[in-house]
């Protein structure tokens, strides 16, 4: 059988546009571990934040917004910080001014019980809401399916060649062909386009770590997520009392089954405990996942000008599940298969493939 689009990589980016475009397309979805999803949306503790990512990421989070709601949480978010970084605070308020995203100035002290005294300074996002991922991510691969589309698991790409007009694809589950050939991989993003005989782009995997701790006293019900305005840690409450902490750790890594390392862990317990006087009484969970950006740090979506039929819809860094929907509507209309009025007012030329000068 010919198919239509064939999307390398089953996790959220590839499952949220193999669930657009099912129902006007064949699609054959191609993952290569037994089951989607295990690198990265999977290990993902992810929300949905106007701010993260920056005013180029923010349109498709703002878009992603009403389409995520069946999924979302309130929380609310805390960006902290010191005195000496109110000139962060403040460039952090002017990046969303006149973007409609509510941020405002916070006294810390009266949100966060036990912060350390050196925190004076916070903006409240109320806005931001925790993802249930794993619902999300299941649901997507259930429309996709029910609009036609066919997963199939183990099948990380051998080779991919352009022949007559059509994608010839060798993978460890088999051959197949299509027309369209949409590389979704993620971490292996350039490894699947080199495989395909498509100058790669620089995306690069990073690691990050994520840990579960039981603390005394626990975050209270209700209790907002927590961000460092540099950057150096945040950590969101769970259900049980619990914490999930992040050292907010990039380390660049060859695409892998990524393992926490135990320094990683170690330094994030270190700047928690710097910054409120909660006791950590048990470190119960570790893992790590893969974060994957081009070298501008934007999402790559759009034909390659230089390989007919390939279609990159990768490097979506830390931000791919709040933004998968929309994300997942631009591609489609620039697939040429569903256009939306959704991203009608979102220009893809910022996350083009012909962006980035490869000769």
């Amino acid at each position: 059988m010919r198919y239509d689009v064939a999307i390398v990589g089953a996790g959220i980016a590839g499952a949220s546009l193999a669930a657009e475009i099912a129902p006007h397309a064949r699609v054959l979805l191609l993952e290569g571990e037994d089951r989607p999803g295990y690198h990265a949306t999977g290990r993902s503790a992810a929300f949905w934040s106007e701010s993260y990512g920056g005013p180029a990421i923010q349109p498709l989070t703002t878009a992603s917004g009403p389409m995520l709601r069946p999924y979302l949480e309130p929380m609310g978010s805390v960006h902290i910080g010191r005195a000496d970084e109110a000139g962060a605070i403040d460039a952090f308020l002017a990046e969303f001014e006149g973007t409609g995203v509510e941020l405002r100035r916070v006294d810390p002290q009266a949100m966060i019980p036990g912060l350390r005294p050196e925190w004076t300074l916070g903006v409240l996002e109320p806005s931001c809401e925790y993802i249930d991922v794993g619902g999300l991510h299941g649901d997507q691969l259930a429309v996709a399916k029910r609009g036609g589309a066919e997963l199939v698991t183990g099948a990380g790409v051998l080779a991919a060649r352009r022949e007559n007009g059509a994608w010839k694809i060798e993978t460890r589950a088999g051959s197949f062909e299509a027309d369209v050939l949409v590389d979704a991989a993620g971490a292996w993003a350039d490894p699947v386009a080199e495989m395909a005989g498509v100058r790669p782009l620089g995306i690069r995997p990073y690691r990050r770590t994520i840990m579960q701790l039981k603390t005394d006293p626990a975050p209270a019900p209700g209790s907002p997520m927590v961000a460092h305005i540099g950057g150096s840690f945040y950590w969101k409450p769970e259900a049980g009392g619990r914490v999930w902490l992040s050292p907010h750790d990039e380390i660049e890594t060859p695409p892998c089954d990524a393992q926490p390392e135990d320094i990683d862990v170690a330094t994030a317990i270190d700047r928690f405990e710097h910054v409120v006087d909660w006791r950590v009484e048990k470190l119960e969970h570790k893992w790590a996942g893969l974060r994957t950006f081009a070298p501008d740090r934007l999402p790559v979506y759009g034909f390659d000008p230089h390989a007919p039929g390939f279609f990159w819809c990768a490097g979506q860094g830390g931000f791919g599940i709040q933004t998968a929907p929309a994300a997942a509507k631009l591609a489609a209309a620039l697939l040429h298969v569903a256009p939306d009025p959704v991203v009608a007012g979102i220009d893809p030329a910022r996350y083009a493939p012909e962006r980035f000068n490869r000769g």
